[in-house]
């Protein structure tokens, strides 16, 4: 993989569905979806203007869950509302151990004395959940949770710099990138349900009726109002040391070693919601609290004052 100076543009239709001959979502998705997928060595390869890093997985699984991130029958690893024309599909990726290893590049701007960033982790796992229109099989909303066990990172004050640099480099097309997904982020609009198929009977759950009230209540239940994005470490311990006197001339001979700090953290969470406005209500985020509703009235009173002063001008 390489990055890009300007982002792409978008995939357009599923390349199953065209594949398959079709322009919304059918027999050809459920059955690619419904794929139990072993693989015991992964190595990808990025590379970029300052660095280029590569992550090497091994172990990895990749199979279709139920609602809850349990493996059931495959009818239940999906939920489709025909009112809405639109369908919600679950999946899990495992693995054993997991490389990440990051290095500057010859001709980047870096510190050509900075040491390369390395970090390798044991038994995790990737929660995806998708948000599809039935018509055209094109992603509405999306959920990403990256599961980490214990991590044990030893950082030197070297890679902690080198790592803030490999940020900064991406940032821009980072930020880019995320323009360009705002643009296109979907409205509200009026979807009309698809016709009726012999395929719909698959999206049924078990011991659901199906009328369109119950449908839609399980729906609701498990939709994602907006695309997210969470990571979850159970417990990290982090040691950052000093490297500086190694790389003088004797120190190691002389014995002569930097400070060092620990840091551990439990249950870190990071949550990231890149399609939410300012003032909007938070009552479906995954860790939703009064305090966050405290703090959406503030932003929404905000925007208030900002709409008004526009409409001024």
């Amino acid at each position: 993989m390489r990055t890009c100076e300007e982002p792409r543009p978008p995939n357009g239709q599923s390349p199953i569905a065209l594949a398959a001959g079709q322009s919304e979502y059918g027999f050809a998705e459920k059955v690619v979806e419904g794929m139990f997928i072993v693989v015991n060595s992964i190595t990808i390869k990025i590379h970029s203007k300052a660095f280029h890093a590569s992550f090497e997985l091994w172990q990895l699984q990749g199979y279709s869950v139920n609602p809850n991130w349990q493996q059931s029958d495959l009818r239940l690893t999906r939920i489709t509302d025909p009112q809405r024309g639109e369908v919600l599909t679950f999946k899990e990726l495992t693995w054993q151990t997991l490389r990440i290893e990051a290095d500057a590049t010859d001709n980047g701007d870096q510190d050509p004395v900075t040491t390369p960033l390395r970090l390798i982790t044991n038994q995790g796992r990737i929660q995806i959940s998708l948000k599809r229109r039935t018509k055209d099989c094109n992603v509405m909303a999306s959920k990403l949770m990256f599961l980490l066990d214990d991590l044990l990172w030893v950082l030197t004050d070297s890679q902690l710099k080198a790592m803030m640099k490999y940020a900064e480099s991406l940032s821009e097309a980072m930020e880019k990138a995320a323009q360009q997904r705002k643009s296109l982020a979907p409205e509200s609009v009026q979807i009309t349900p698809p016709a009726p198929s012999t395929q719909q009977s698959w999206s049924q759950p078990f011991g659901v009726s199906p009328n369109a009230s119950s449908i839609g209540q399980y729906f609701d239940k498990h939709d994602m109002k907006e695309s997210s994005y969470h990571l979850l470490i159970s417990r990290l311990d982090l040691h950052i040391c000093d490297d500086s006197h190694t790389r003088e001339s004797g120190a190691l001979k002389h014995g002569m070693l930097g400070g060092a700090m620990q840091l551990t953290f439990r249950r870190m969470a990071f949550d990231y919601y890149p399609f939410h406005r300012a003032g909007d209500a938070c009552r479906h985020w995954v860790r939703y609290s009064e305090a966050m509703e405290t703090r959406g009235q503030w932003a929404k009173k905000l925007v208030n004052e900002f709409q008004s002063k526009i409409e001024k001008l």
